[in-house]
């Protein structure tokens, strides 16, 4: 699908744009925005709203056709919700509605005319918000999974070309908040087609072969390790959880260096589990299907990248993904085992199906030597989380000291800037309590209470000579059911963000 920024003014006004569908906001209550009023010159909007053939309810839709002084062929009326008090959540359901309502009429193109300055709390300065609202409902209305059926789904049909209208003086940040917006939206679809593959396609040497792929293309640094070199690393923990798989792990870094080479670079850390049976501490047979999903943290890590990259963003930012399978075999890590980190640290593995934090602990050791100015490792960690937070909001965990302070909420910005939502949670010394071990330096889990709070607390130990935050994003990543399917966060969260900082180092600069 494409998207384009058109310009309207007084000279080019809405009733004289030409198009297959040009798409206007209406409210509840009977009221019209400033575009609907326009072409409401023979009164056939207002009367529809009067009639009841359109509520103004967010995400409604009616389409007329051959309205009289309209240039466009068809008018498409969208409920914005209560009169003239678009909120995130109505205008976002407006753009839903709008995109499934375009999908199925006979029109190549569409024009959308909606007031994106007037959305509360962002009134006339996050027009790039609604932008990429529209986008993102487009792109994943239009997003298929069908790769491996031998019969596809039926393909998309209706509009293929989208124009947004806005004025003269907003057009450079429309087009802007356009770019942001298409790279996102890309990201996204990385992080969704990975993590929708089967464990027997995405393996840990796909996902690496991916990397080098995304690397090529975008001329990004990239490199690879093996086990032999996982071995001479002295990364104990993360071999620990290969030990039962023939599929050979892979050590993943990515390096993105947009900005200046004495800048410290954020670094990302995702979790790459390209299937969790739960090794020796077996997993329930029902749903275990969804297990492909624990590599989540490195699609979202590659699908940033490809993002960022497309925007060519002026910031160092270093990726990093340890991934494997935990497989169950002759040769894998059993209950009770004592493994060696690469930080020295022994651990007590009391539960192999905790595994996501002994291979992230050593990625986490791994990436001081990028001297980093911050790392926010993104991982499906613990189902503790899912009942903590449900599906609405990944799970933030940081230290309690004012650099994490900064971090989280600067993380926490980014989630409610970009809709992709998280919610903080306590890393305290007193948790850590959970953890001892009678015959290690640490047991890997810390029993049932606060799960996803001993797991963080699990990874600060190994994060204790930079700034460093989590994301548990368990409950977050995809969605089960009839609806199965990877969601693309926490993309937007993590792109938001080092959008963020990339703006923050340039104004520094300045």
């Amino acid at each position: 699908m494409d998207f384009s920024i058109k310009t309207l003014d007084a000279k080019t006004s809405v009733n004289a744009a030409k198009t297959g569908v040009l798409v206007v906001g209406v409210f509840e209550n009977r009221k019209l925005t400033q575009a609907a009023q326009a072409l409401d010159k023979s009164g056939a909007i207002s009367d529809a709203l009067k009639s009841g053939d359109i509520t103004g309810k967010p995400g409604s839709t009616l389409l007329l056709r051959g309205l009289a002084g309209v240039a466009a062929e068809r008018v498409l009326l969208v409920g914005l919700g209560a009169d003239e008090e678009i909120t995130d959540k109505s205008f976002s359901s407006a753009t839903q509605g709008a995109v499934r309502a375009l999908s199925t009429v006979g029109a190549a193109d569409a024009l959308v005319a909606l007031p994106l300055g007037k959305i509360k709390g962002r009134e006339g300065k996050d027009i790039a918000w609604a932008i990429r609202a529209l986008v993102l409902a487009a792109r994943d209305n239009n997003y298929r999974s069908d790769v491996l059926k031998s019969k596809k789904d039926p393909a998309p049909t209706g509009v293929k070309k989208i124009a947004v209208a806005v004025s003269t003086a907003a057009a450079v940040a429309a087009k802007t908040g356009l770019a942001e917006a298409v790279a996102l939206a890309n990201g996204m679809e990385l992080s969704k087609d990975l993590a929708n593959l089967p464990g027997n396609v995405c393996t840990p040497t796909y996902l690496a072969n991916s990397a080098r792929k995304l690397a090529k293309e975008y001329k990004l640094g990239v490199e690879v390790l093996d086990r032999k070199q996982l071995e001479a690393l002295k990364m104990g923990s993360f071999l620990s959880v290969t030990n039962g798989s023939d599929e050979p792990p892979k050590f993943i870094v990515l390096k993105h260096l947009g900005g200046k080479s004495k800048d410290a670079p954020i670094v990302l850390v995702g979790k790459g589990i390209t299937f969790d049976t739960g090794g020796i501490s077996l997993k329930p047979g029902a749903g275990m299907d969804e297990m492909k999903y624990d590599m989540c943290g490195a699609a979202s890590v590659l699908g940033t990248f490809r993002a960022i990259a497309e925007l060519q963003l002026k910031l160092n930012v270093i990726g990093v993904i340890p991934t494997c399978e935990n497989m169950p075999s002759g040769r894998a890590t059993k209950p009770g085992d004592i493994v060696t980190s690469m930080s020295g640290q022994t651990i007590e593995v009391l539960n192999t199906d905790a595994e996501g934090r002994l291979i992230l602990c050593d990625a986490l050791t791994y990436v001081e030597r990028f001297k980093p100015a911050a790392v926010v490792d993104i991982a499906t960690l613990t189902g503790a989380c899912v009942v903590a937070l449900g599906h609405h909001n990944t799970g933030l965990f940081t230290r309690e000291d004012d650099a994490h302070d900064q971090l989280a909420n600067d993380l926490l910005a980014a989630g409610k800037a970009s809709g992709d939502t998280a919610w903080r949670m306590p890393v305290q010394d007193v948790y850590q309590e959970q953890l001892k071990s009678n015959f290690a330096d640490i047991a890997n889990i810390g029993g049932q209470p606060a799960g996803s709070v001993t797991a963080a607390c699990f990874l600060e130990r190994f994060t204790k000579k930079y700034t460093w935050a989590h994301l548990d994003i368990a409950g977050t990543a995809w969605r089960g059911g009839a609806t199965k399917g990877a969601s693309g966060r926490p993309v937007p969260l993590l792109t938001t963000f080092l959008l963020n900082e990339a703006k923050k180092s340039q104004k520094a600069r300045a």
